[in-house]
């Protein structure tokens, strides 16, 4: 019977949303058939109704969330897509929003709300029926939406030190109905001051008349309410937690954030550095503004164009003396983007660390490990580029020879380069991620190029 059971769950995961799937659907609300409609939704997950209203009109969409029960559609609204979710929020009348978020968990709802304008905010706020669901969404509000403050739920278990077993068992059974799942049973004292946390196993096996204070855990993480949120999915990344405890500096306890919610902060920072280190300045989507999308490109890519006009001119400036070296033009995208590619792929390991803590603060000594390993790739790459250049392509002995050494050169600067720019910019307290992508490619085609030439001139003496 159990793996019957699971069998099912598993296919019940098995979504996949189809062309014919949303023309069903949309021919279902055509035809006004609220019954069908009601029966086909039934059974998909939230998620993957939200899937479906992602990819229908916006007066369809609306139909689906004023059809079908708040419970359902909070949970739907919370997985659309952004743009569609404001959307849909704008056709909604602020008692319809406050039904939906009323069902929330106040995480979840002040999410929604922080999305309205101030005005439409009170007018939803207003229409709150739960004093003290009304009472904890205002107070999460007033955090930075980037902090624990702003990521924390109200709903958790808490007990005090005082309470008997048999006592706690009967409150957490009254606590427990408004959280959807229990993580952790968290210990305060008379203040509401967290001391500890309590296994659950500890309290199932403890004698009824015990202490809650006899057999609590003294050692709990927590996290204080204006941590920053990226700290915060660290700390819950590093200790493998599923809810972390946020307390003030008084270590009152305020509330809890889960894992769900860091997920969102992970997936957030991961594409926000994506966009940065290709040259993306803020945080943007496919469907955006085209006036939004050329403010976010357009500075990465004049910073690009600035840096092309520089190595032309460095190219221009070598360009007569070279006489009858000008075969040396020929491998100047060879040296460009092997300073490009050895600088991405420097700086993309040293964000990676800053970002998750795993990389060395000192920064000689990283630097110190790029050059060696910038010397052994250099040598096997000039190797290999020595043979090509002159056994295959003919070039004089002298002219692989050195192509060879600039690019030897060239990679030990551009490691050097892509090393020291993120620790640079991390110390002064600017997003490493701003140094990938665009501006160390530009700055090591640069200084790629003047550095081949000068070896070029120094050698073939021209």
């Amino acid at each position: 019977m159990i793996e019957q059971s699971e069998d099912i769950q598993k296919e019940n995961l098995q979504f996949e949303l189809t062309d014919e799937l949303v023309a069903q659907v949309e021919q279902l609300i055509a035809t006004k058939s609220d019954k069908e409609l009601n029966a086909l939704l039934s059974e998909f997950h939230h998620a993957d109704i939200a899937e479906i209203l992602d990819e229908v009109d916006l007066e369809d969409a609306t139909y689906v969330i004023k059809l079908l029960d708040s419970e359902t559609t909070s949970e739907i609204l919370m997985e659309l897509d952004e743009d569609n979710r404001e959307k849909i929020l704008r056709t909604l009348s602020a008692k319809e929003i406050a039904e939906e978020v009323e069902e929330l968990d106040t995480d979840d709802a002040a999410d929604i709300i922080a999305e309205l304008s101030e005005e439409r905010q009170l007018e939803v706020i207003s229409n709150i029926s739960d004093e003290d669901h009304k009472a904890e969404i205002k107070e999460l509000l007033a955090y930075d939406e980037d902090t624990a403050g702003g990521l924390m739920a109200k709903e958790l278990v808490k007990v005090y030190e005082t309470w008997t077993v048999a006592g706690c068992l009967r409150r957490i059974r009254g606590q427990a109905r408004d959280v959807k799942r229990v993580h952790s049973i968290y210990v305060v004292d008379r203040q509401d001051k967290l001391i500890g946390r309590l296994s659950l196993k500890d309290l199932i096996v403890a004698k009824s008349d015990q202490k809650i204070a006899d057999i609590y855990i003294k050692n709990v993480d927590y996290v204080t309410v204006d941590e920053d949120a990226e700290e915060v999915a660290k700390i819950m990344q590093k200790y493998d937690l599923e809810a972390i405890p946020v307390v003030n500096d008084s270590q009152t306890l305020l509330g809890r954030i889960t894992i769900d919610d860091i997920v969102d902060v992970i997936r957030e920072e991961a594409d926000r550095d994506y966009q940065m280190a290709a040259g993306i300045s803020q945080g943007v989507e496919a469907d955006d503004s085209i006036w939004k999308l050329t403010k976010a490109r357009l500075p990465w890519l004049l910073i690009g164009v600035f840096g092309g006009l520089g190595a032309a001119s460095i190219i221009e400036y070598f360009n007569e003396a070279m006489g009858s070296f000008i075969v040396l033009l020929s491998f100047v995208p060879l040296i460009q983007a092997t300073a490009g590619n050895v600088g991405v792929q420097s700086s993309a390991i040293v964000v990676q660390g800053l970002a998750n803590d795993s990389v060395d603060d000192n920064i000689f000594k990283r630097l110190l490990k790029e050059f060696f390993l910038a010397i052994v790739n250099g040598f096997a790459i000039a190797i290999v580029a020595l043979v090509i250049t002159h056994f295959i392509f003919g070039t004089p002995y002298i002219v692989s020879i050195t192509i060879g050494i600039a690019l030897i050169s060239v990679i030990i600067m551009a490691a050097i380069i892509g090393t020291f720019i993120p620790f640079f910019l991390d110390k002064r307290g600017i997003d490493p991620a701003v140094a990938t992508g665009p501006f160390i490619t530009t700055s090591n085609d640069v200084f790629g190029i003047l550095t081949y030439f000068l070896i070029a001139k120094l050698i073939l003496g021209f």
